[in-house]
């Protein structure tokens, strides 16, 4: 209260200190990662090359004089190498995927996002798309200055350079994945005869906008706003399962120091608070706030704070592939290893290994002949010049090897019946062929009406290759 002339005032409220709670890290603000070398880092570039080798190189594997790996929309079959699966043998494709699912659910558990770290398609373009925009632009420093800098030629060459290189790379790729949906030569031929089809056209077109988009522009945000996988990854997460963990008992209290300082003595840890995790970061967090769902588990924030360790002549380790009980307890090496086979891991791996068991030994046994049996819905059944009553079936025969097979057919279920002729069917690898069955039973031989008869077809020279579908002859 304020006294004047004998008089009390009021005083104004006092001003309360507002105090600002800052996120972890700008949403919006755009990451540079700054180079980093270092054992992670080799790795992951190993990965990037051995992706991309095999992405950019097994289309244009031959293979029996095709594709050795084509998914052949026109004609609706699948090439893998010796495999060829037909429409019918979708089941496969969806025991892929599940198989793919149960492997990543595994791999999660046991060892985090590795995947996302070291082999996920966003993180290898994103790390070939900044090569190249550090060989045009520069490294994190440059590269901050050149994007506040106003516009000058040089900025103008700079920057139309980089983007030229990540057009012609996406062209590339858009032309690479259509290759593997229909033959590679065939589209390169068209592209240089500039005749190229609409739908193929689009598709190169629409991919190269993908990964220029993806890996040129949206890069940390795919992983911190857009991917699923970031959400629910922390499902499968428990506290063994390795991730990239700091280690704040031996860190804190952070603080810059020289060399030669005891930092114990100054009540300080090991961490010098000196950022170069967050700079290297490819999403921009920082490691020492916990564990983040946007931590991609690429360990460059190890590589770099090794380094510092290094320097500071401190242990390394600070930051490092750990589990949360492990740095919590203090686990041993030893200890985390034993720990990996916990129950949820142990049920993922059983799972994963019995399917993987069934669908080898389904595609083992996989007898390459499908067969389908139509009848002729024209006529049921009609009597023959020499009296006997017959029926006609449409046959498809599927080849679905590689090899060029002769089948031969045969009839069986009611006495005496027998095909007009016995036709035998020469069918290429890979194609249907078709055959018109004339069937015959002396008059009296089966009831009136449809009774079960069955057609074996096989390889004249092979007989494990063989197949035997039902079907029903109708007698007047």
């Amino acid at each position: 209260m304020i006294v004047a002339s004998g008089i009390k005032m009021p005083q104004p409220p006092a001003r309360r200190k507002v105090i600002e709670i800052k996120p972890a890290f700008d949403p919006d603000a755009k990451v540079y990662p700054r180079s980093i070398s270092g054992a992670y880092t080799r790795w992951r570039w190993m990965f990037v090359w051995l992706t991309q080798i095999i992405f950019y190189g097994l289309c244009w594997l031959p293979w029996h004089g095709r594709q050795a790996i084509l998914f052949d929309i026109d004609a609706r079959k699948f090439y893998f190498f010796d495999l060829v699966l037909w429409p019918q043998d979708t089941i496969y494709l969806v025991l892929l995927m599940v198989l793919g699912a149960l492997a990543l659910f595994l791999f999660t558990a046991v060892a985090g996002r590795l995947w996302c770290g070291y082999a996920c398609p966003q993180t290898v373009y994103t790390e070939i798309f900044l090569w190249f925009e550090k060989r045009f632009e520069g490294e994190r420093p440059q590269r901050i200055k050149l994007d506040a800098a106003q516009w000058t030629p040089r900025k103008l060459a700079l920057k139309t350079g980089k983007h030229a290189a990540w057009i012609v790379f996406s062209l590339w790729t858009g032309f690479t994945f259509v290759g593997y949906f229909m033959p590679i030569r065939d589209l390169a031929h068209d592209l240089v005869a500039l005749t190229p089809g609409a739908w193929s056209s689009f598709w190169v077109g629409f991919y190269a906008l993908l990964t220029y988009g993806n890996a040129g522009f949206l890069r940390e945000q795919m992983c911190r706003q857009i991917c699923p996988y970031a959400r629910f990854q922390f499902v499968m997460f428990d506290p063994d399962t390795l991730i990239i963990a700091y280690d704040s008992a031996r860190g804190e209290a952070r603080g810059p120091r020289a060399k030669t300082v005891d930092a114990r003595a100054q009540g300080l840890g090991d961490c010098v608070d000196c950022g170069i995790c967050v700079q290297v970061c490819p999403t921009g967090i920082d490691i020492r706030n916990g564990l983040q769902n946007e931590c991609i588990g690429c360990a460059a924030c190890i590589d770099a704070c090794d380094q510092v360790m290094d320097k500071m002549a401190y242990p390394r380790g600070l930051i490092r592939y750990s589990t949360e009980n492990a740095v919590s307890q203090r686990y041993t090496p030893t200890d985390i290893v034993h720990r990996t086979f916990r129950p949820r891991v142990i049920a993922y791996t059983a799972i994963l290994c019995l399917l993987t068991t069934a669908t080898a030994w389904s595609l083992a046994t996989r007898v390459p002949l499908k067969v389908n049996v139509l009848k002729d819905r024209g006529t049921l059944a009609r009597e023959a010049d020499d009296g006997s009553i017959e029926n006609v079936y449409n046959l498809q025969i599927m080849n679905t090897g590689d090899l060029t097979r002769t089948f031969r057919v045969v009839v069986s279920g009611i006495d005496g019946i027998h095909l007009e002729d016995e036709p035998a069917i020469t069918v290429a690898g890979g194609e249907i062929g078709t055959r018109t069955a004339v069937v015959r039973v002396e008059p009296g031989a089966a009831k009136s009406g449809a009774s079960a008869i069955s057609f074996s077809i096989a390889d004249v020279g092979d007989a494990s290759v063989g197949v035997t579908e039902k079907a029903k002859f109708w007698m007047p």
